[in-house]
């Protein structure tokens, strides 16, 4: 099912490359991303944030002032206490590694930018993902540059050069570019940064992947060239690796980057969409049990639905909640250049995959929710607090009704 825009203005929700999660009174919070206005990238406001009531579909626009960050791309945004935290990307000047925060309690949004952070700072960087796990941020990967004194200081397989560029960094003559395994912990009591030693078969160096937290473990997937999806988890009490590996599984996902990995249950992971090894946008759907260590192929009813670089949320009965990211994503190869389709679509709106049996009320809802018409007068007899939610569930279905005929 979807839900439409509202009356949010159609042009300001369209984004790729944004972050997104559902908070506790099931508002899907959305913020950050890009546009493709003649084929160029166009970052979206950083002094806005978006809001989207799942029970009715509606849009709400939310200011954000103070010390906002500068238009970024390829961020990485973490929701942890009721606080949206932004880290690294690029901005106009380049590669950074800031740190700003928002308390989403407050009756107005205001930025923080974290400048008095102890420990060492990881480099700058984009294309990372995010574990939150006991209130700290445990940052992996991504793309990004250091200086000659910094490489000579990292584990050769944990970061590979890519290039190098004569570039004045205080006194260092010129910087590294490259993609990155480390992994960077920010604990947010006390605003300090570590980097804990880790064990066992460490991922390749990479970026553009997918990440999601089961219990104590956290899980990567994909960003790099392979055939077939890989998958690693780390212990993030003993920080070991492990691989998950079968050759002999007949069922496995193609190789992709660009994806979303979602946790719908103490074993379970869901993946969707992705930018495939031959460079088109995917729209296939599986489910990783951790505990048999297979891959399970989906069927699902959004298969006109492909999506690259989009959101996915953990929502309400297991419902995972897309949103957002473009339909038609290209990457053209030639020998000289890697070029990205001038044609994409960028999306505005949400969709949800239903990985598990509803309930019986879940289902009266639904119901009465896509044919009001059928139960007349009855609903005047409903109380309150239930007809409230059925009438907004009565929205939903309806707004989704007028994009589907748009």
């Amino acid at each position: 099912m979807d839900a439409a825009e509202g009356a949010a203005p159609g042009s300001r929700l369209e984004r790729s490359g944004h972050t997104a999660f559902i908070a506790d009174n099931n508002t899907l919070y959305v913020w950050g991303g890009y546009q493709v206005v003649a084929g160029e990238d166009v970052m979206l406001p950083s002094d806005e944030i978006w809001l989207c009531d799942l029970e009715s579909g509606t849009w709400e626009r939310r200011e954000i002032t103070g010390d906002k960050p500068q238009d970024l791309s390829g961020f990485c945004g973490s929701h942890v206490n009721s606080t949206l935290y932004i880290f690294a990307g690029c901005d106009p000047l380049g590669y950074t590694n800031q740190m700003f925060s928002v308390d989403l309690t407050e009756q107005l949004y205001t930025w923080k930018r974290l400048t008095d952070t102890k420990g060492t700072t990881p480099s700058p960087r984009n294309k990372h993902s995010c574990w939150v796990h006991r209130d700290r941020l445990i940052y992996f990967g991504g793309y990004g540059c250091k200086t000659i004194r910094e490489v000579r200081n990292t584990s050769s397989s944990s970061f590979i050069v890519e290039e190098m560029s004569w570039t004045a960094v205080g006194n260092a003559l010129f910087r590294c570019w490259g993609w990155n395994s480390e992994v960077n912990v920010f604990d947010t009591h006390t605003d300090t940064w570590s980097m804990p030693e880790t064990q066992g078969p460490v991922p390749a160096p990479r970026g553009c992947h997918a990440s999601a937290l089961l219990g104590n473990k956290g899980y990567i997937s994909g960003g790099v060239e392979t055939a077939e999806l890989d998958l690693f988890c780390l212990d993030l009490e003993t920080w070991t690796w492990t691989r998950f590996c079968d050759s002999s599984q007949s069922c496995t996902p193609l190789g992709r980057s660009m994806f979303t990995m979602t946790p719908t249950s103490d074993h379970t992971l869901f993946i969707y969409g992705g930018l495939g090894a031959d460079g088109k946008t995917l729209n296939d759907a599986w489910q990783f049990n951790t505990q048999k260590r297979e891959w399970t192929k989906m069927t699902h009813p959004h298969q006109d639905k492909p999506r690259v670089c989009h959101s996915a949320c953990l929502g309400s009965d297991n419902d995972v909640v897309v949103f957002g990211g473009s339909s038609n994503m290209r990457i053209l190869m030639d020998s000289v250049a890697v070029l990205v389709a001038p044609s994409q679509h960028h999306c505005r709106d949400v969709f949800i995959f239903q990985t598990q049996p509803y309930s019986l009320f879940r289902l009266c809802e639904d119901l009465i929710g896509k044919n009001p018409q059928l139960f007349g007068k009855q609903l005047s007899w409903l109380p309150s607090k239930l007809r409230s939610k059925i009438d907004k569930r009565v929205a939903f279905f309806s707004a989704a009704t007028a994009v589907l005929t748009a």
